[in-house]
């Protein structure tokens, strides 16, 4: 039976530009490529745990503008319920990439910063896209609270997971379980401060690193929802990340189950 799980969080259109190096303040860089995806940090963490077998419902905002049901378009496509308010503007993200794959991002919240605050019942993904108001009373009666703390900043809050990065968790070190990402070193898992579980991330040539962290959240919260064991669901979590960051862009480089447990048999 699959998992059942509500992400609350943002939904945004990501404008996506490639280019050779990043720009210096001040500079301008001739762009090699550009799309238009759906994105938002919410919308990516749904996408990607409904490819990977969950049931999956979105609750968040878009605007009444030409940008809404593109914003939708991948969430629909992967089978997501939703739960969505539409006024003012589609949230957006700026995003430059090089051909290494890092990249810069800037992030408009448009809609998004006007998602309402409600209580949630069950399993509850969110992330820092949306207002702290939302945060609190999402996790407050959540059975299961989950929190990728991107874009970080210090909340007063003790999730059950904890998902941050190398940097965020400088910033935002509260959680039952926390997992840290090292990008290309893998991941890390702690247990009330205790290191219970380590992974190294599979080797690949990067391309475009945004959404592996969204992958990687959404992978784990499936892994340990299905009751896999730590280190075997974050390996399972780090080569899901490590699959996106081979892809260019966000959305459409989230692997569903049968292409990421195909690609991992053959590493």
């Amino acid at each position: 039976m699959a998992v059942e799980l509500t992400v609350i969080g943002s939904i945004n259109v990501d404008f996506v530009a490639r280019m050779e190096r990043l720009p210096k303040p001040g500079e301008t860089v001739t762009a090699r490529q550009f799309e238009r995806h759906p994105g938002g940090k919410g919308a990516n963490q749904a996408v990607a745990a409904a490819r990977l077998g969950a049931q999956v419902t979105m609750i968040g905002a878009v605007g009444d503008d030409e940008l809404a049901e593109f914003a939708l378009g991948g969430l629909l496509e992967a089978g997501v319920e939703l739960e969505v308010v539409r006024s003012g503007q589609t949230g957006v993200a700026l995003i430059y990439v090089d051909m290494q794959g890092e990249n810069e991002i800037a992030v408009f919240p448009g809609a998004n910063a006007n998602v309402a605050p409600r209580t949630l019942e069950g399993v509850v993904l969110c992330q820092l896209e949306v207002p702290d108001e939302v945060v609190f009373a999402a996790a407050e009666k959540a059975s299961f609270f989950a929190l990728n703390a991107a874009p970080a900043r210090e909340l007063d809050l003790d999730p059950d997971l904890l998902v941050v990065n190398r940097f965020e968790h400088e910033v935002m070190k509260r959680g039952k379980l926390v997992a840290v990402t090292h990008g290309k070193d893998g991941a890390v898992l702690y247990e009330n401060g205790k290191q219970v579980a380590g992974s190294a991330a599979p080797a690949i040539i990067p391309v475009d690193g945004t959404g592996a962290g969204d992958a990687f959240t959404a992978a784990l919260v499936v892994s340990l929802l299905e009751g896999k064991p730590y280190e075997e669901a974050l390996r399972f979590s780090c080569a899901a990340g490590a699959r996106t960051a081979a892809t260019f862009g966000a959305q459409q480089s989230l692997p569903d189950r049968e292409l990421l447990e195909g690609w991992i048999e053959k590493l």
